[in-house]
C-alpha cells in the first residue's frame, strides 16, 4: 500500500533533498512548513544554505505542475503542498497557531481520509506527541551510521601463543594468521578481521596479563613508536592514550586525518595541543614554553613544517547573533575557546605545583603563543572554500558537525596538513543530530580502513582528570 510521507520542516533543514528520498510514495509538505523554511531563508548558518536550497528544488518542481494537485517524481510518488484539514480535531489543549500542532493536525485529517499517514521529524517531543494521537512517526537519517555501541573504535582486542608474542617482541612484526579473537557468542577463538590501522592489545592466550600494543599496517602488525613519547611533559597515562600519542605522532604525510572519540577527561584536546605544539616549537629551535623540551618517541617523523595549530569548534558559526557582538572576530570566539585555554595552562607551566603561583605570568605565556599566531582559532563556518596547507588543525567538539560540515572540512585540507577531529557523541548539542548522524561518527565510520585516517576511541575507565571526573563519567 502506497504511505503519505508528511515532512516535518526540521527534515528539510536537515537535508533539502528528503523530499526527493521517499521512493514511489507520496510526500506532503504542510504549507506552515513553507512559513517556517522562509523564516530561515536569510539565516547565514547552514540551516540558511539548506533553507535556500530547498526552496530552489520545490520552485524548479512546481514549473512541472500544480503543488496542490500533487507533481509526479522521478521516483514514481507525488509531491503535493498540503493546505487544508484546519477544521480536524486536534486534543483542544493545543495551540492550533503552532506550527507542530499544524503539522500533526495535516497528518490527523490525512489519515481520516484513509491515507497511510506516517510522520518524518527529526524533533523528539514531535514523535511523541504523533503517538499520543495515533500518528504513525519516524526520524529521518540521510547518512547515519550503526548505534554507538557498534560503531568503529579504532581499537581492537586480540591473542596469540606465548610463542609468537615473544616473537613480536623480538622481530617486531606479527602476522596476521597469528592472532585470534575471542568470540563470546560461540564461544571459540578465530582469525580477526581487521581494518589498515587499527590498533591492538595483543593478549597472550595463555597469559591473558601478558600483552603487547600493536598496530595493522593492512599487512602485518607493528608496534608503537611513540607510546612512551611525553609531549611538552604530558605523560601517557594508560592504553587508550598511548593510541591516541602513537595516532597524533605520525607525519601528516603518512596520518593527515586523526579522528578520536571518546567521553570527558580522557585528554583528547590536551594530546591534540601538546603534540602539535611540541612539533611546532621544536621546528622553530623552540623549547617548551613550561621550560622542559621533551623528544618524541624513538620513531619520531622528521620532515615535518606546521606554520601553526588553528583551532575551530563548531558550535561557533559566526552567524548574525554572533556577529554583531563587539569586538574582533577573535574576541568574538574567544569565550567559546575557553576549554582550549584552560589546556594550554596545564601545558605552558608543566609544574603543577608552580602552575597557578603567578596568574598573569601564566596568561602572559598562553597570550604570546596566541600574538606569535603559533596557536589561532577560528569560527568553522569561516574554512569555507578555504585550502588549508602546513597547519596542525584541531576540531574539538567535532560531534555537533553534520555529515555535510565535516565532508567539508576534510576536502580543505591541503598539502602537509594533518586534521584532527576530537569529540564524544554522547555530548551532542545540535537539535538535529544524534549519535548515529553526527559528522565525527560518520566521518568514523567512513573513514576506517583509509590509510591515511587512524582513529582510536576512548574509554570511560580511561579518564584521566580527576578522580571524581572518572567516578562520574563511569557511575554518572
Amino acid at each position: 500500500m502506497k504511505k503519505t510521507y508528511v515532512l516535518d520542516t526540521n527534515v528539510i533543514l536537515y537535508s533539502p533533498n528528503s523530499v526527493l528520498s521517499f521512493g514511489d510514495n507520496d510526500v506532503i509538505i504542510p504549507e506552515i512548513v513553507l512559513e517556517e523554511l522562509d523564516s530561515f531563508k536569510k539565516d547565514k548558518s547552514d540551516l540558511g544554505a539548506n533553507a535556500r536550497y530547498a526552496a530552489r528544488l520545490i520552485d524548479k518542481l512546481r514549473k512541472q505542475g500544480k503543488l496542490n494537485e500533487g507533481i509526479d517524481l522521478e521516483s514514481g510518488g507525488r509531491l503535493r503542498v498540503e493546505m487544508n484539514h484546519y477544521d480536524t480535531k486536534i486534543p483542544a489543549s493545543w495551540n492550533k497557531e503552532k506550527a507542530d500542532n499544524r503539522i500533526l493536525q495535516v497528518c490527523k485529517g490525512l489519515k481520516e481520509q484513509g491515507e497511510d499517514v506516517w510522520l518524518i521529524t527529526k524533533d523528539i517531543f514531535q514523535r511523541i506527541k504523533a503517538d499520543a494521537v495515533d500518528i504513525n512517526v519516524e526520524d529521518y537519517y540521510e547518512k547515519f551510521v550503526p548505534e554507538y555501541d557498534d560503531q568503529y573504535t579504532g581499537r581492537e582486542e586480540v591473542f596469540v601463543s606465548p610463542e609468537k608474542l615473544q616473537e613480536f617482541y623480538s622481530n617486531r612484526n606479527l602476522e596476521l594468521s597469528a592472532l585470534l579473537k575471542y568470540d563470546e557468542n560461540l564461544n571459540e577463538y578465530n582469525i580477526p578481521s581487521l581494518y589498515t590501522n587499527q590498533f591492538l592489545i595483543i593478549h597472550s592466550i595463555e597469559n591473558p596479563k601478558q600483552t603487547a600494543l600493536g598496530r595493522y599496517d593492512g599487512k602485518s602488525v607493528v608496534p608503537l613508536y611513540n607510546k612512551e613519547s611525553k609531549p611538552l611533559g604530558v605523560v601517557p597515562r594508560n592504553v587508550g592514550q598511548r593510541f591516541m600519542l602513537e595516532a597524533l605522532s605520525i607525519n601528516a604525510e603518512k596520518a593527515p586525518l586523526v579522528i578520536i572519540k571518546g567521553p570527558a577527561g580522557t585528554a583528547k584536546t590536551l594530546f591534540s595541543l601538546a603534540v602539535g605544539l611540541q612539533k611546532i616549537l621544536q621546528d622553530n629551535g623552540e623549547h617548551n614554553p613550561g621550560g622542559e623540551h621533551h623528544q618524541g618517541g624513538e620513531h619520531h617523523q622528521g620532515g615535518e613544517h606546521y606554520r601553526r595549530i588553528l583551532i575551530c569548534r563548531p558550535n561557533v558559526t559566526m552567524d548574525e547573533e554572533i556577529g554583531f557582538l563587539p569586538g574582533t572576530e577573535q574576541e568574538k570566539i574567544s569565550p567559546f575557546m575557553r576549554p582550549i585555554f584552560d589546556n594550554l595552562e596545564i601545558l605552558v607551566e608543566s609544574d603543577e605545583k608552580e602552575r597557578y603561583k603567578n596568574e598573569k605570568q601564566l596568561l602572559d605565556k598562553i597570550k604570546d603563543l596566541f600574538d606569535r599566531r603559533i596557536i589561532t582559532t577560528e569560527a568553522v563556518a569561516y574554512l569555507r572554500g578555504r585550502s588549508i596547507v602546513k597547519n596542525w588543525v584541531i576540531i574539538d567538539e567535532a560531534q555537533n558537525l553534520s555529515p555535510k560540515q565535516v565532508k567539508a572540512i576534510v576536502t580543505r585540507v591541503g598539502e602537509g596538513t594533518k586534521l584532527i577531529l576530537i569529540g564524544d557523541p554522547e555530548q551532542i548539542d545540535h537539535p538535529f543530530l544524534d549519535s548515529r548522524s553526527n559528522g565525527l561518527c560518520y566521518a568514523s565510520e567512513k573513514m576506517k580502513g583509509s590509510d591515511l585516517c587512524y582513529q582510536v576511541t576512548l574509554k570511560y575507565d580511561e579518564c584521566e582528570r580527576s578522580p571524581i571526573a572518572f567516578e562520574g563519567s563511569k557511575k554518572l
